[in-house]
């Protein structure tokens, strides 16, 4: 059983951490956004609002983990505090893997806080399918925009406060 005052933020990284969405091609993973958009290009922004929160760990919700695992999807981030808070992946442990994929996001965040029994979670994610009960959980993205969008990055400050408390100094 987990520690009840755990506090996890679940993060997606297509249309949160960068714009747009992304593809493998041969090895690497690429843009789908047009132009040169660069992966991972708002890690800083998450950096930041994270900082002042040292104990929140994250917990991947993106189709990444699933697709090519937590470890070499950890790997691909950039160096960052983000990185190293990543403690695991809504996936692990779920009762059928193989069903993960066709569950809407909010179902694989909840049933990842239901069987860890979190109850101060937050969630960051470009989807909103499953989480029309949890709304005040969520940090809605646009797509094409991600935490590049500073009305969600002024969201995602006041709700680490009202889930989180005051941050520290």
């Amino acid at each position: 059983m987990e520690q009840p005052l755990r506090r996890v933020l679940f993060v997606d990284i297509d249309g949160v951490l960068h714009r747009g969405d992304s593809y493998a091609v041969g090895g690497r993973i690429v843009s789908s956004a047009p132009g040169r958009i660069e992966l991972f290009e708002y890690v800083p922004v998450i950096d930041g609002l994270l900082r002042r929160y040292p104990d929140v760990d994250v917990v991947l919700s993106s189709d990444w983990a699933f697709r090519f695992g937590i470890d070499h999807t950890r790997n691909t981030l950039p160096h960052s505090q983000l990185r190293t808070r990543i403690s695991g992946a809504t996936y692990q442990g779920c009762e059928n893997e193989l069903f993960w994929p066709r569950m809407s996001r909010g179902a694989q965040v909840l049933d990842y806080a239901k069987r860890h029994s979190l109850d101060r979670w937050l969630a960051i994610d470009d989807r909103k399918d499953g989480f029309e009960s949890y709304r005040d959980r969520l940090i809605h993205c646009q797509t094409e925009v991600g935490l590049g969008d500073p009305s969600v990055v002024a969201l995602f400050r006041l709700r680490l406060r009202e889930r989180f408390g005051e941050p520290s100094t």
